[in-house]
């Protein structure tokens, strides 16, 4: 009996143990996934920079980067001296301001909404609606912006005053494009925020206006900036919306009923193939990219400063 009970004990203990070195296995090939997988990020990362960078080298012993980053004219096909990016960045910027102010406004409006005034039942049906709108394809809102809503605003100011590739129709519709990506994460700052200052707010006698603007935005306001910041990075590097259209214009101006070119527009027109490879035109491509990313860069890194700045943590 005692040499049955002692067998059993045995095995249950040589059971445990090869659970546990089991489970010990299975947790190190999980962290070794993990961190193949973080540097295959980062790795990534690294390769997209010194690509850019070593082909642009070959750019910048053309061109100096002061003509290129202050020069207003760019037509790098008929001189290198005539490679101001300067025409390219403007209307980047000009599609990407309309898009967030579009995006702020009416993804703010959105998520104020949803996490304030919508009941359980129809947050629930309106949010996963809301965010369809970011599965369409920037191909198809492209073609939306350029056959239905320009002919709409030259319904309204006049087919003289808008040309049929503007940044407007672009901006406008790329706003829309991102607005679920703001209003989603928006709303998810401010759902976060504690209820218990809301029935504060509302014992102090405030309207449910005011408790939402004057302390749960206030509150979720790191979250609804990094929303923001989020969407203008994806507006600027945004291609096919700005390519059909905005136009295919360089042009230095900040009238968005006028044709613009975008930097991810031009780089798509050269990618297609009309440049020989080692040519000027070749080489704008990374010089123009580099760019973009440094933009990009810049944008993100003011978004962790001022999240950082404006971070609240409840218990």
């Amino acid at each position: 009996m005692t040499n049955t009970l002692t067998e059993a004990s045995t095995e249950q203990l040589e059971r445990v143990a090869r659970r546990r070195r089991r489970q010990h296995n299975e947790q190190k090939l999980v962290t070794v996934l993990l961190v193949a997988a973080a540097l295959i990020s980062i790795l990534t990362t690294v390769g997209v920079v010194v690509l850019l960078v070593s082909q642009s080298i070959g750019f910048f012993e053309e061109v100096s980067i002061w003509n290129f980053l202050t020069g207003t004219e760019w037509a790098p096909h008929v001189s290198p001296q005539h490679s101001g990016v300067l025409e390219l960045v403007s209307g980047t910027l000009l599609v990407a301001a309309i898009a967030g102010i579009v995006s702020l406004t009416l993804g703010l409006g959105a998520a104020i909404f949803l996490s304030e005034y919508a009941p359980e039942r129809l947050r629930r049906i309106l949010k996963p609606i809301l965010e369809v709108l970011a599965g369409i394809p920037t191909v198809v809102y492209g073609y939306f912006a350029l056959t239905f809503v320009t002919p709409i605003f030259q319904s309204i100011f006049g087919p003289d005053q808008v040309s049929v590739f503007n940044a407007l129709s672009a901006g406008i519709v790329m706003g829309l494009m991102i607005m679920p990506m703001v209003s989603t994460l928006s709303e998810d700052a401010m759902v976060a925020v504690p209820r218990s200052l809301r029935d504060a707010a509302y014992a102090l006698g405030a309207t449910r206006f005011e408790v939402a603007t004057k302390v749960v935005m206030p509150a979720a306001l790191s979250g609804i900036v990094a929303s923001f910041i989020l969407g203008l990075s994806r507006a600027i590097g945004e291609t096919m919306i700005v390519k059909i259209a905005a136009g295919a214009t360089p042009n230095l101006t900040l009238n968005p009923l006028e044709s613009i070119q975008a930097m991810t527009a031009y780089i798509v027109q050269i990618s297609g193939g009309e440049a020989a490879q080692g040519s000027i035109e070749y080489k704008t491509i990374f010089a123009v990219g580099l760019l973009l990313f440094l933009m990009t860069l810049g944008m993100n890194i003011i978004g962790r400063l001022v999240i950082s700045r404006f971070r609240q943590k409840y218990e």
